[in-house]
């Protein structure tokens, strides 16, 4: 790619406009951030969807940056999809339209902050400005007194015009510490009040962050205990309200983009796994495929005998090495899946879904367990992490093995991330490797292996419509 093709696929969000035409739909909102990973965000989030929902409120939560097992935690709290919004890997307009229509469906719109408010290209901090959302400060102020005043003057004004709205003490067990912590703050921050160390409410943990909701057996009863703590904090009004605003487009251009989509996948049938072996997919890519006509069947390589009938194979990333003896033992299964990649059918494979067609997995205790053996070679689950960020590939190579006439190489670009502590050695020649944002890094390859393409990274199906689009045609061959 020429320098000018590489920074129009990599472009970081262009300031907003600093007038908006026309009027927009009002909905209180709120960003919970904290000065680092770790403080709380997740519980605070979840205890403020189930503390509204529960009062009758319609709530809509959204998670800054690819994470895919906080808003499994986050979906289960407000009933409703999670879906990201990030600046770079969703897009400006992206992020505009997923705000603009949860601000005409519901009463409060919430949004999880990644890591510390201000890390990351873009950041949490980045999404508050750019909308003008206001950010609820998490402290974990355990262990503080009046150095929580000092965390939270550096959350309010390291960057000018941050719209701040207050802060929250995070695992402060009495009053006379909140007291502490309140009267330490200038007049004009918010406090908020004290959410307790509470080891009911506490979300375990494993090496990619929190336990998936789904394999939470008491998380309703813990998500209302969670939101039991919110009745006794100023938390129970509804946050000021933001003016959220459509995406202006030329009407004709829209509806021709919308049309194109709309029919493009009518009459395919994608099947995709999901159990708790594989669970990791953005709710974005779902509803991609869903506009664009697929019928979507769902199947576990986990419980089901057999694989459904369809005509592609998707397998997301997730937790193969937790269950591998599982996975093996579904004989039945695994000889569908056998059989359907022996028939030619497109299989795509994310992370996870990419090491289960290995040879053989070594989990951390250093067992080696069999795979499908669908591609050459290995992997081998570490403590370190191997692998995190977001990441940009241009899938070129790909295309010119389907015969694809599109010589314009940013309209082959895929957005997307990889987080993963594993490391595989595959006897295969990567058809790319995708880069690292905003560093520009190597990252991770991309496999293509009979009619399998698999990789590391995890894709973001609308950041390219069209090249989605032409990896899900039911005809493609290599």
């Amino acid at each position: 790619m020429s320098q000018s093709e590489t920074a129009k696929a990599t472009a970081a969000f262009q300031h907003k406009p600093e007038q908006e035409s026309g009027s927009g739909t009002m909905c209180s909102a709120l960003i919970v951030a904290a000065p680092h990973s770790g403080s709380g965000k997740t519980t605070v989030t979840a205890s403020l969807a189930r503390y509204h929902r529960n009062q009758g409120r319609k709530v809509t939560v959204f998670k800054v940056g690819p994470d895919f097992i906080d808003p499994m935690i986050l979906r289960k709290a407000s009933g409703e999809l999670v879906y990201q919004l990030d600046l770079w890997l969703v897009g400006e307009q992206g992020c505009q339209a997923l705000l603009h229509r949860a601000a005409m469906e519901s009463d409060l719109i919430l949004i999880e902050g990644v890591m510390g408010l201000f890390d990351g290209t873009p950041s949490s901090a980045d999404l508050a400005q750019y909308f003008n959302i206001p950010v609820l400060g998490v402290i974990d102020a355990k262990a503080m007194a009046q150095t929580f005043a000092a965390v939270t003057f550096g959350l309010a004004k390291f960057r000018e015009n941050l719209p701040f709205s207050g802060v929250i003490a995070n695992r402060v067990n009495t009053e006379r510490h909140a007291e502490l912590l309140s009267s330490s703050l200038p007049e004009e921050f918010c406090f908020y009040g004290r959410i307790p160390k509470d080891d009911s409410i506490t979300l375990p943990e494993r090496h990619l962050g929190l336990v998936q909701a789904q394999e939470l057996a008491d998380i309703d009863t813990q998500l209302d205990q969670a939101a039991s703590h919110i009745a006794n904090t100023g938390l129970v009004d509804l946050p000021e309200k933001v003016e959220f605003f459509a995406v202006e487009a030329n009407a004709n251009e829209y509806e021709d983009q919308k049309s194109f989509i709309d029919r493009a996948l009518v009459g395919t049938r994608v099947i995709i796994v999901r159990d708790n072996a594989f669970s990791f997919i953005y709710a974005a890519n779902i509803a991609f495929l869903e506009q664009a006509g697929a019928e979507i069947t769902y199947c576990s390589a986990l419980n089901d005998a057999h694989l459904p009938e369809g005509d592609i194979l998707y397998i997301p990333g997730g937790y193969p090495e937790l269950y591998a003896e599982q996975l093996m033992s579904n004989i039945t299964f695994l000889s569908d899946v056998k059989d359907f990649a022996a028939s030619n059918k497109p299989i795509i494979a994310e992370c996870g879904g990419m090491l289960y067609l290995l040879e053989q997995l070594t989990d951390m205790s250093g067992k080696k367990l069999p795979m499908l053996g669908l591609m050459p070679g290995q992997a081998t689950m570490q403590k370190k992490l191997a692998s995190i960020g977001s990441q940009w590939v241009d899938l070129s190579p790909f295309e010119q093995n389907i015969s694809s006439n599109n010589d314009d190489a940013c309209e082959n670009i895929m957005r997307g991330h990889s987080f993963h502590y594993s490391r595989a050695e595959i006897a295969l020649e990567p058809i790319c490797q995708t880069t690292h944002h905003p560093s520009e890094r190597a990252g991770e390859f991309v496999y293509q292996h009979n009619n399998i393409l698999a990789s590391y990274m995890h894709w973001y199906f609308p950041s390219n419509p069209g090249l989605t689009l032409r990896i899900f045609n039911k005809a493609r061959c290599f």
